[in-house]
């Protein structure tokens, strides 16, 4: 326990630390590692990220009167948009859920309700919380586990009784001989020689009856843990299973790490994370823009805009953890914008997302850095998928460049779906080989400019005559 108390309080100076580096010249820095260009929309999201670190600086009663800056990204589809907000909650940490606000309805309508976001931002944020914990106590947990399990593969001896009144132990050199043959048993467990053991290990079940429940907003978002409520009133059964030595050890390291964790203070840390570091990423949202019309599913266009108004302004949302205000959670709304405009938004709701900024779209050039630049490129994943068969892939520059003009070519053509048109031209580019992989005898493949014509020749020309045919 004292060492999971220290390693906490060392941790402490370190987070302090990341968030002080964390400038927007840092934070638009390591976006750069993954996003390609999109200089406008990552210096918006580091401005908003560094903002919420200033608000923290503030006195408490100035802390309340400061409102996040919520941002509308409009671009095509496939430029960076939801990467963006993505990689911006990895890096902070931050709990972030992405919806699609053609999803939701208004009130009174079939269909998901606005405040199922918070909801499920909540769950995500006590997930994420309680993995943490759990990593903390981690160390203390496998060491009971570990205990347990040497309990189950080698009994303690029994006590023997001499009377009612009075019990006799075994002898010290029994004793000694016990200790000494734990302790191997607990090298052989150490060092895996104990994996093919099986051992009986008694795991509690919980009887869950079947439950019939009709409500128009779907189970998901009934706001009644069923679960919780019946579970102190129906038995707890405990069933006895064979397992082997490793799914034990497993099992047990996690009963412990759950009797270790604290879950009120779980929930308390990740109610207190939604609420001041939450990042809601809300996309199509041009889809519920515009004039409403009097029939069809854009019946409620502006009432899911009115419903969502006081969650993006403001609340208190009703959890099965608890209440959640929204004032701090930082929205970031995205839609293409090709038929609505922001301007269609109801004033409301332009008024809430005061930052709005255009991403560009993609051409040859941000193609090429695309494939090769970030840490997740596409020719390194594909490279190092390919190398778990023996293949060593080499992509000339020449191939590089075909590859990203031909996409561009094909985004022109066609469909402009953005860096996603990679993934078609790559897939169909690498079939063979992928397909025939295993059985290849060369391990050392080339790909230069010539191959990839002769592979894509035929994608650039369906394309262009589907349009017809279709």
């Amino acid at each position: 326990m004292e060492k999971a108390i220290e390693s906490k309080t060392e941790e402490k100076p370190k987070v302090k630390k990341v968030m002080d580096d964390l400038t927007p010249k840092e934070i638009v820095k390591e976006l750069d590692k993954y996003i390609i260009g999109q200089m406008d929309a990552k210096r918006s999201v580091a401005i908003a990220l560094r903002n919420r670190w200033r608000r923290q600086q503030l006195s408490p009663e100035m802390r309340d009167e400061v409102a996040p800056k919520n941002i509308i990204m409009i671009g095509p589809t496939g430029v960076g948009k939801s990467e963006i907000s993505r990689r911006l909650a990895r890096l902070t940490k931050s709990p972030f859920l992405k919806v699609e606000a053609s999803k939701f309805t208004e009130v009174g309508y079939v269909g998901r309700d606005v405040e199922s976001m918070i909801r499920d931002l909540t769950e995500l944020s006590k997930n994420m919380v309680r993995e943490e914990k759990t990593e903390e106590v981690n160390e203390k947990a496998e060491a009971i586990a570990e205990e347990r399990l040497l309990d189950l593969l080698l009994p303690p001896p029994p006590i023997q009784k001499k009377s009612a009144e009075e019990d006799i132990d075994i002898d010290d050199a029994g004793e000694q001989h016990y200790k000494e043959t734990r302790e191997k048993f607990r090298g052989y467990l150490k060092e895996g020689k104990l994996d093919d053991r099986s051992v009986e290990l008694e795991i509690q079940e919980r009887m869950m009856p079947m439950i019939e429940v009709i409500s128009s907003t779907g189970i998901e978002d009934m706001d009644i843990n069923i679960k919780d409520m019946l579970g102190n009133i129906l038995p707890q059964r405990k069933k006895t299973r064979r397992l082997k030595v490793p799914e034990a050890y497993n099992i047990l390291a996690m009963e412990e790490a759950n009797k270790l964790i604290d879950m009120d203070k779980v929930i308390k840390e990740a109610i207190g994370r939604v609420e001041q570091s939450g990042i809601i990423f809300v996309d199509e949202i041009d889809k519920i823009a515009g004039r409403e019309s009097a029939h069809g599913p854009d019946v409620s266009r502006e009432g899911v805009q009115r419903d969502l108004l006081p969650i993006i302004e403001g609340c208190t949302v009703g959890t099965k953890y608890g209440m959640v205000r929204t004032d701090h959670i930082l929205f970031i709304a995205a839609g293409a914008f090709h038929v609505s405009k922001p301007s269609d938004l109801i004033p409301e709701m332009q008024g809430r997302f005061p930052i709005r900024v255009e991403l560009d779209s993609l051409g040859k050039g941000e193609f090429i850095r695309i494939l090769t630049e970030p840490q997740n490129a596409l020719i390194k994943q594909y490279m190092a998928l390919l190398k778990t068969e023996g293949l060593n892939i080499k992509f000339s520059d020449d191939a590089i460049a075909e590859i990203a003009s031909l996409s561009a070519l094909v985004n022109e053509r066609a469909e402009n779906i953005g860096a996603r048109r990679l993934y078609t031209i790559m897939e169909r580019l690498l079939d063979e080989i992928s397909f025939e992989a295993p059985d290849i005898k060369d391990k050392n493949i080339a790909i230069n400019a010539k191959y990839v014509r002769e592979k894509l020749i035929d994608v650039v020309e369906d394309e262009d005559i589907s349009k017809y045919i279709l």
